[in-house]
């Protein structure tokens, strides 16, 4: 075990960990006993293996939290590796966050090595119901190769609403030792979506709640929900904020993605009240100052489309 098991000593810097495949991990202390591991930047493609989402560990007196579980059966035992070059405590959960396949496909490495994994009910459904499809599209941008013995499962803990770790999901899980905890807000970015508060340091995992300098996807968003949940992440003492994508921040980027989303429903909601053609939504709904932002190419066209969409069969009902 190296210096820095410890979650009670001083944050040591930033560590490059091998996985079994070969592909380093970085692992940076963002509090005492919190760790992040880093993402690549930009889409998933065989040069960074799918490795896009940040994932993170917790550390407390007497086990570990994982937060997700990674992309692949490989990613997964990177992950597990990296956790055991920093401590020797058990890992007690891995939570998955929401339902991206960078967050997800890890999960059946850990529960290989005996540690469940736990998410909502809603993010479970939504995963049977879709991921099968995800993990076939994800083999052929990655290859066969960086997906072996990556398959399907089903979460071990399911949970219906915000709680404490420690005994609440599963007395069988056992407690960590540290306060911890997650936190639902009803359906916001997805229907099943979770953050993750580390009350001792201020860290929060944001999951799909959050991510910095990316363009948020709304596909399977409630706008008005995401946009409450933000609210009651602002009023948390937040010091470091882990986004989904990107590089740990800290809590004005709750109040960045907000800003995004209400530019972007105002702007689609005004177009579909005028009865704009749905051809010309993308083009009139360029929002200049996220236009640096991976995926504003991309990704925010097409929210701007599903959000006129939606506004459109609002007003119709009406």
């Amino acid at each position: 075990m190296s210096a820095c098991a410890s979650p009670h000593d001083g944050p040591p810097s930033a560590a490059l960990h091998e996985g079994p495949d070969g592909a380093p991990l970085r692992v940076v202390p963002v509090a005492n006993g919190v760790y992040l591991v880093g993402g690549a930047a930009g889409l998933a493609d065989p040069q960074n293996l799918g490795r896009i989402g940040n994932t993170g560990f917790i550390v407390g007196k007497s086990g570990v939290l994982a937060i997700d579980t990674g992309t692949s059966h490989a990613h997964g035992l990177a992950l597990l590796r990296a956790i055991r070059q920093v401590t020797d405590k058990p890992v007690r959960l891995a939570l998955v966050t929401h339902t991206r396949p960078e967050f997800l496909f890890g999960g059946a490495a850990f529960r290989e090595a005996g540690i469940p994994i736990g998410m909502h009910e809603k993010t479970a459904r939504l995963m049977a119901a879709r991921c099968d499809t995800c993990l076939k599209q994800l083999r052929q941008t990655l290859g066969d190769a960086a997906m072996q013995g990556t398959t399907m499962y089903k979460p071990d803990r399911e949970f219906a609403a915000s709680h404490a770790v420690d005994g609440t999901v599963d007395a069988a899980v056992g407690a960590i030792g540290r306060a911890v905890r997650v936190l639902y807000f009803g359906h916001s970015s997805g229907p099943g979506d979770i953050a993750v508060f580390d009350e001792s340091s201020g860290v929060l995992f944001g999951g799909g709640l959050l991510d910095h300098g990316r363009i948020p996807d709304i596909q399977d968003a409630n706008l008005d929900g995401w946009k409450r949940a933000l609210a009651e992440l602002r009023a948390l003492r937040v010091n470091t904020l882990v986004p989904g994508h990107g590089t740990a921040t800290s809590s004005p980027l709750i109040t960045t993605v907000e800003r995004y989303l209400v530019q972007l429903e105002t702007r689609a909601r005004a177009l579909a009240e005028a009865g704009t053609s749905l051809m010309d939504v993308p083009e009139a709904t360029a929002l200049p100052e996220f236009s640096r932002w991976e995926q504003y190419d991309t990704i925010h066209p097409r929210n701007a489309t599903i959000a006129y969409l939606r506004f459109e069969r609002e007003l119709f009902f009406k």
